[in-house]
């Protein structure tokens, strides 16, 4: 197994929508172990294909005691209820946004065998899978925000990427409860 380099904000690999794969292979068990370490190493919950330079639709996630590998993932079914929570990404370090998600998921596609996958999930593991779904289309956490939190979170991402103090290098946006309402 090998670490692999996560891609980060400014590199078009995560602008790109991956390509579904048409038959699993030996690389792609051995880019599921890659990507399961890499996620680890990090650390991180999920890794899609596209953060580390594979345009598949290939992710990797890991929850609790529970982890695993999916193939062309699709989500099927999506609750109606949505919730919002902090969200981070390994490509976009340091960022920390709410963000809105459904609150359950129900996730189809293939593991590293080829062997079919059906998932429900709920709360942070719903959550993780759509974040990595989004990768797969091209499709950021930051691109979720509201516009007001979207224009600070590139702002950041320009001044870091020239090399320029930020305030933290964790941005940490709170979000509103009933007593600061």
């Amino acid at each position: 197994m090998a670490v692999l380099a996560i891609r980060t904000f400014g590199d078009p690999v995560l602008r790109t929508e991956a390509r579904s794969v048409t038959e699993v292979t030996e690389v792609h068990r051995r880019l599921s172990k890659d990507m399961l370490e890499t996620m680890r190493e990090a650390p991180g919950v999920g890794l899609a294909g596209t953060q580390v330079g594979v345009l598949e639709r290939i992710f990797t996630w890991e929850v609790e005691d529970a982890f695993g590998t999916i193939i062309n993932p699709v989500i099927s079914k999506r609750s109606r209820r949505t919730f919002t929570d902090e969200e981070g990404c390994l490509s976009l370090p340091g960022l920390i946004y709410p963000v809105e998600r459904h609150l359950k998921v129900h996730i189809e596609g293939m593991d590293e065998n080829g062997d079919e996958v059906k998932i429900d999930a709920e709360e942070h593991l719903a959550r993780v899978f759509q974040h990595e779904l989004d990768h797969l289309d091209g499709i950021l956490f930051i691109d979720r925000l509201p516009e007001e939190l979207r224009r600070e979170a590139r702002r950041i991402l320009a001044d870091q990427a020239l090399g320029l103090p930020v305030r933290s290098s964790h941005v940490r946006v709170s979000i509103p409860t009933e007593e600061t309402l």
